[in-house]
């Protein structure tokens, strides 16, 4: 399948507006608890900012290990999708020490004006600051093929059955060992 290069997954990670990310933590007896959420990547990381009763921060407290999804619901449908750890950057209560980057997450989504009078008229309600650094996490990325690139890549090779068209059309892809 096409993977994203370096640019074209920074790129997608940056866009306004922004796409929804889902964030899927561990929640007390190891089971799946997922949300979807606003982030901003910045500096190599994906920052995100659970209130302080956000009961996926109690599980990072507890459990770090997260995975990340972003996706796009149109083509080429590309997508990102994280497994690593998330810190606890700001506590809650320290908000003001992050609000201008919580401005930043919040302009990918609405409006400047409406993003500013959302975080101004939110900030009773104290939040935590997370990050996970993609450099130490496992990254995957994928997208369908744009202009002229093969379609059968889409899929890794393992996928195709032995009768599959693609080995029909293009034999040589497949004498290789499977990927």
């Amino acid at each position: 399948m096409p993977k994203l290069s370096l640019v074209e997954q920074e790129t997608f990670l940056a866009e306004t507006p922004g796409f929804i990310m889902d964030i899927a933590t561990l929640d007390d007896e190891g089971g799946p608890h997922l949300c979807p959420i606003w982030f901003v990547f910045e500096e190599g990381r994906i920052w995100f900012t659970p209130r302080q009763h956000s009961v996926w921060l109690v599980h990072l407290r507890r459990e770090p290990r997260v995975a990340l999804c972003i996706d796009e619901p149109t083509t080429p449908y590309r997508k990102v999708i994280v497994r690593g750890r998330a810190e606890v950057v700001h506590e809650i209560g320290n908000d003001d020490l992050w609000r201008d980057r919580y401005r930043r997450i919040a302009g990918r989504y609405l409006p400047q004006n409406d993003a500013s009078a959302y975080v101004d008229g939110t900030d009773d309600q104290p939040r935590a600051l997370c990050a996970v650094t993609l450099a130490q996490a496992e990254v995957r990325t994928w997208r369908m093929p744009v202009g002229a690139e093969p379609y059968d890549g889409i899929w890794a090779k393992r996928y195709w059955t032995s009768d599959a068209k693609v080995r029909q059309a293009a034999p040589e892809l497949f004498t290789k060992s499977r990927e």
